[in-house]
């Protein structure tokens, strides 16, 4: 499993990436109005063709909760294109995208932004964010 936090810790480096520019990126919010109800859902990612219903769980104004394992039980590269793929897509609609910690991601719509407070960094040296 160490081989998994591992590998997982990396690919986490492209959303790191995302939260540093999100402060600059803070005032230019759309201003979209808020879905009449918004859930909030714990999906697992078993295979790359879930992240098409991620993204409609998304559009549709809907919090997510994903957790990775499953896929990364099968392929640690597949999690990666996954992930990746995932933050592209939160960029593009203007939504956000946290790990939650070795297992897990959270991705929020546009009108939902993730609280992030640093707390002291990992054994690898990637910081650790608190989104709850």
């Amino acid at each position: 499993m160490s081989s998994l936090c591992k590998a997982f810790g990396k690919m986490i480096g492209i959303i790191r990436k995302a939260e540093r520019s999100e402060a600059s990126e803070e005032a230019s919010s759309p201003s979209a109005s808020l879905p009449s109800k918004v859930y909030l859902k714990a999906l697992p990612l078993r295979s790359l063709e879930d992240v098409d219903e991620i993204k409609r769980e998304v559009k549709l104004g809907n919090i997510l909760i994903l957790k990775v394992t499953p896929l990364a039980k099968k392929s640690l590269d597949d999690v990666k294109r996954a992930v990746v793929e995932l933050h592209e897509f939160t960029q593009q609609i203007g939504g956000d995208i946290a790990r939650l910690g070795e297992e897990r991601v959270v991705i929020t719509p546009p009108s939902i932004r993730i609280w992030r407070e640093k707390i002291a960094a990992s054994k690898e040296g990637l910081p650790q964010f608190n989104c709850f």
